[in-house]
């Protein structure tokens, strides 16, 4: 099966459970990869988080109930997740704009939220600059924090993680450390054994460390690399491109191994960087 049909797959699932807790770990074997990269792909291609994508389709769904039966609003809110009508009204107004007492009344105009359905679009205006290389394991040491579940909220975490490093000392600690090939700092989405996602910030290091410093092995894999420069947005942005225009036609999909984000210069404004995305063939 395609990925794409895979994603829609998904999104079939999500429909299927609104009215239920929807387990994102589900959600994600039914798109055949890991759940960081399926709300990470999510987003990309649909410029919304998938949290928020649920809440506009669950409230969606309200509003019809609210307009085509009895129930009370107190049934319709806890039929979509919400155990307080304060919550429930709460949601319902950030995302209809009223509330739900008002969207009983005849005539009332309603916001509709259909079902997103994913399919590939012709794009790639610009040239992407890529080469495919396979890599045996090897080590990062650096520090590490959890990453949320919800992927929207780490735009939050990780810069902050990055300021901290730069104005504490880490940065220039870690570049001491570097002796791999890999010459960069690098940021590294990875997801351990019980499935829980942590963000790194190291260098790919053979040296002995300290209690102070972590370490992550990532395993042998085949690696399709970008290179780009500029900001940091512009890096999000060729990230948002490998996903959305290189990655559904490249005869590759996900593998289940870390994003690395390798940056080859220490200017934040002038960046030259790298993103490595773990790829495997399709299967035909």
């Amino acid at each position: 099966m395609d990925w794409i049909e895979r994603l829609n797959s998904a999104i079939n699932y999500i429909e299927e459970n609104m009215c239920d807790d929807i387990n994102l770990e589900e959600v994600a074997k039914v798109a055949c990869c890991s759940t960081y990269h399926f709300q990470r792909m999510f987003a990309y291609m649909a410029d919304i988080p998938l949290s928020e994508y649920i809440r506009r389709r669950r409230m969606s769904l309200a509003a019809v109930d609210l307009q085509n039966c009895d129930s009370k609003v107190i049934d319709i809110s806890m039929k979509y997740g919400y155990d307080s009508p304060t919550a429930f009204n709460r949601a319902f107004k950030s995302v209809l704009g009223i509330s739900p007492s008002q969207a009983r009344e005849t005539g009332t105009i309603l916001i509709a939220y259909p079902p997103i359905s994913f399919q590939i679009t012709i794009k790639g205006v610009s040239a992407m600059n890529y080469r495919i290389e396979k890599r045996e394991a090897f080590r990062i040491v650096g520090i590490s924090e959890p990453l949320e579940t919800e992927i929207e909220k780490n735009f939050e975490v990780v810069p902050k993680m990055w300021g901290t490093a730069a104005m504490n000392g880490t940065i220039t600690r870690l570049a001491g450390l570097m002796d791999g090939t890999l010459l960069g700092l690098l940021g590294v989405s990875s997801c351990n054994e019980a499935n829980h996602w942590r963000y790194y910030i190291g260098v790919e290091s053979s040296k002995e460390i300290e209690d102070e410093w972590e370490e992550l092995v990532v395993k042998a894999a085949t690696w399709a690399i970008f290179s780009g420069e500029g900001s940091n947005q512009s890096i999000q942005e060729l990230e948002k491109r490998i996903i959305t225009e290189w990655l559904p036609t490249s005869g590759y999909e996900y593998d289940n191994a870390p994003d690395i984000e390798v940056y080859l210069n220490a200017d934040p404004n002038n960046a030259k960087y790298e993103v490595w995305i773990p790829v495997v063939k399709k299967e035909r």
